[in-house]
């Protein structure tokens, strides 16, 4: 009888509702979030990361493979637009979509800002990638960068993107939000459609937690609450090994808040004793 009520227990996490009462809340399995933790580990890929941007927020590691990149599509606009211009200077077309913002700051002679939101309909306030994309006016069968924060709204931008747009974007580099609410079976459902989507047709090549939230640790787990990812599309893959250089020389706290460092569950290949 213990046994079969630890393993009612095991599934569930609890709230105290008040001294006398409880609330059980249905959590995702150790397992299943090791496994989604270990198919996102970045690998190397045989091409040096190089880090365009600023040295903190804003600036991103990717696969130095730019050549012949049309155009950067960068959804949510900041302060800082560095590394926007960085890709300006690499040759590529600038694009940049957000609401919130009437223009970015962004000092280059060309580069096209819609006054939208990402989505997942086409209305006044929001557009699809898809249909960003066509009206961008780029070679339809040219390579694209994306590069994507757009704080929480990247899961379901994502799956409304089309399998066509997704094999385009030879790099992808987005900042993932509320990692930690992997534990909450809705959430760890949309995610994990999301990070399987993009693992079709892309390798997690490196993730850079953001230190600004810090790290989640539950039953054991470490998991960064905000983190950047870089995805490289897997016909420029080189080769797969596994990635020893984390944190990475280029990496920089993206704030003044305590340093954090990428959990070694999240990179490194852990023999169990």
């Amino acid at each position: 009888m213990v046994g079969i009520v630890r393993k009612i227990i095991s599934k569930f996490n609890y709230k105290v509702m008040d001294k006398t009462k409880f609330i059980a809340v249905p959590r995702v399995s150790i397992d299943k979030i090791k496994t989604l933790i270990e198919k996102l580990r970045p690998l190397d890929i045989g091409i040096d990361l190089i880090r365009l941007g600023p040295k903190g927020d804003g600036g991103y590691l990717l696969p130095n493979d730019l050549d012949e990149i049309e155009a950067c599509f960068s959804p949510g606009v900041d302060k800082i637009s560095d590394f926007e211009a960085d890709c300006y200077k690499q040759g590529m077309k600038i694009f940049l979509a957000d609401k919130s913002v009437d223009k970015p700051n962004l000092k280059i002679e060309r580069y096209s800002f819609f006054k939208k939101h990402i989505g997942t309909t086409n209305d006044d306030d929001f557009i699809t990638m898809d249909q960003w994309i066509n009206e961008s006016g780029v070679v339809r069968e040219s390579d694209l960068l994306l590069q994507m924060d757009i704080e929480g709204s990247e899961y379901i931008s994502i799956l409304n993107t089309s399998d066509n747009l997704m094999k385009r974007f030879r790099i992808i580099v987005i900042e993932f939000h509320s990692l930690e609410k992997l534990w909450n079976p809705e959430f760890y459902n949309i995610a994990n459609e999301t990070f399987s989507k993009l693992l079709k047709t892309h390798t997690c090549v490196h993730i850079h937690p953001n230190n600004f939230l810090g790290i989640d640790k539950q039953f054991g787990i470490e998991i960064p609450r905000l983190a950047e990812f870089t995805f490289m599309r897997k016909d420029r893959v080189k080769n797969k090994k596994k990635q020893i250089r984390i944190p990475h020389p280029l990496d920089f706290d993206n704030t003044d808040k305590e340093h954090i460092s990428l959990p070694e569950i999240w990179w490194k290949h852990i023999v169990s004793k």
